[in-house]
């Protein structure tokens, strides 16, 4: 019960949070804060059995709970969770108190419906990456986009309700092209099998037409390409980061977009595997372009927020190159990408709140000179922006080269391609400290600063970009347990892909034909972990 007892803490403290307000004005950031707390400890549970039974083991789940909801339909309140669906968790509520503790004093009016949508936000995320039934999936999908949009469209800046439709249009229109996957692909599991379930276990067998299937697993692509996001489904992102306020930005970032690369991992490639294969170059293609598309307009941006929501794109495009170059190293460099842009952009974004809060500006051609006035700000920024150019030593740098090391393996030209983007992290993330942190101290930044009113990092955040930092450094040295943990879904999850391609090797009729080069081998990240 522990993962339906996270969901309803996550609901029940919203509502409270809503209704605090009427009493105790502070109410609603307390009650949020408490209530992610509660809802970590229970997370805790999972550590004994990661220890103990959960990495190596013969069952799929770690811990599951399955309710009848709707039978007459086959649909399941189905929760489990695994080492992919953990890690995902861990990240969520860890960004959840993160983005709590950057905006204490942030949100001046509605505190009570703010904390509502933030922590149901939250739980609607969780439900995405622990729903089994795909029917539950879906529910859950659009449960998590409805509070996002409040968040942006209310609290947001001047052209807050346009990024706001924007980002209701992409997000609904391909949210429509899933539904009508999903209810394809049960449809045609029911005329073969009789049985009519969105259990995603049952569905992993279903037996599907090629022609469908490729058309089928094109709605699910397409629908988390556009959250993940990559070309040509990326143009809301940056209006959508730009004008959420900041806390909304940190879920936007560091969580809304890894439900895209976790569908992509969880559902295309065990459900379609033989349309995966043949779809893979595509994919690998639209990832490196992604890579060197949204480094090349970051570092043409003046406005911080879109230049770290660029960068969004450019690092989550090394998720989709290590996704579909269908080798285990290759994605497990995905999930720990996943990890490592999650804590570097959420402080970048952070930071650029924290910064527009005390000079009430992201335009980098009116900052400039802080390292002196702002130190604490200005080197933990420093830290944050080498993270993610790839600086050796953290997280980001094993994550980017496993992606490359795997990809490689598959199609060197296409991982030469994806490399290039390393170049431009580069040259956008020194650009943005040179603006904003270097040089002569900007004129018109001389009141605030004289008059305190631009202050230094209090301890609060002090603590909690450091502790991102630690998290970041950590990961970079030791980033064995986070492989360990998510090795067992890896494999799980590309068994089916394997023996499609082991059928294609050595098919007679494709021995001299044979034109893909994808190939997925068991190898152990412990052989290429730099």
């Amino acid at each position: 019960m522990t993962l339906l007892a996270i969901i309803i803490i996550l609901f029940t403290g919203g509502i409270i949070a809503w209704l605090s307000e009427r009493y105790f004005k502070a109410g609603g950031r307390w009650i949020s804060l408490i209530t992610l707390l509660l809802t970590a400890m229970l997370l805790t549970n999972y550590f004994t059995f990661i220890h103990s039974t959960g990495v190596g083991t013969a069952e799929p789940w770690w811990d599951s709970l399955q309710i009848s909801w709707i039978p007459r339909f086959g649909i399941d309140f189905h929760l489990a969770i695994d080492g992919l669906s953990f890690l995902m968790l861990a990240l969520t509520l860890a960004m959840g108190i993160f983005g709590v503790l950057m905006t204490w004093n942030d949100i001046s009016f509605r505190r009570g419906f703010f904390y509502f949508n933030y922590l149901w936000t939250l739980a609607g995320v969780v439900g995405v990456f622990t729903a089994i039934d795909l029917f539950l999936f879906f529910f859950f999908w659009e449960v998590m986009l409805i509070p996002m949009l409040f968040l942006i469209a209310v609290w947001g800046y001047e052209q807050r309700i346009y990024a706001a439709i924007k980002f209701f249009i992409f997000t609904q229109a391909s949210s429509l092209l899933m539904l009508i996957a999903i209810v394809g692909l049960v449809y045609i599991h029911y005329t073969n099998t009789g049985q009519l379930t969105f259990n995603y276990n049952a569905l992993l067998n279903a037996r599907l037409p090629p022609g469908i299937a490729y058309w089928l697993m094109l709605g699910f692509f397409v629908a988390f390409i556009v959250k993940l996001p990559a070309l040509p489904f990326h143009t809301w992102l940056p209006d959508a980061h730009t004008q959420a306020p900041t806390a909304g930005s940190i879920l936007l970032a560091a969580i809304l977009l890894k439900t895209g690369a976790y569908g992509l991992l969880r559902f295309n490639l065990p459900l379609f595997p033989e349309s995966s294969i043949e779809f893979a170059p595509v994919a690998m293609t639209i990832g490196a372009i992604s890579i060197i598309y949204g480094a090349m307009l970051a570092f043409a941006q003046r406005d911080m927020k879109r230049l770290v929501a660029y960068s969004s794109v450019s690092h989550m495009g090394f998720v989709l190159l290590g996704l579909y170059a269908l080798d285990t190293i290759a994605i497990q460099g995905a999930v720990m990408q996943m990890i490592a842009h999650g804590l570097s952009t959420a402080a970048l974004f952070a930071l650029v709140g924290a910064l527009q809060h005390r000079l009430h500006t992201r335009d980098m051609q009116q900052l400039g000179g802080l390292w002196g006035r702002l130190p604490k700000l200005s080197a933990i920024a420093l830290f944050f922006a080498v993270a993610s150019l790839g600086l050796p030593g953290l997280g980001n740098f094993v994550a980017e080269f496993t992606v490359l090391v795997g990809s490689f393996r598959t199609n060197h030209w296409m991982t030469a391609l994806a490399a290039i983007g390393l170049i431009g992290a580069a040259l956008y993330a020194l650009l943005m400290m040179q603006k904003v942190f270097f040089g002569k101290l900007n004129k018109r930044l001389e009141k605030p600063i004289r008059e305190h009113e631009a202050t230094d990092l209090n301890i609060r955040e002090s603590c909690a970009l450091l502790t991102l930092a630690a998290l970041l450094v950590f990961i970079g040295l030791h980033p064995q347990p986070i492989f360990n943990i998510a090795e067992q879904t890896v494999q799980r999850s590309t068994t089916k892909i394997e023996a499609v391609l082991n059928i294609q090797k050595f098919s007679p009729e494709k021995i001299s034909s044979q034109t893909h080069p994808t190939r997925l081998e068991h190898t152990s990240i412990e052989d290429t972990t730099p």
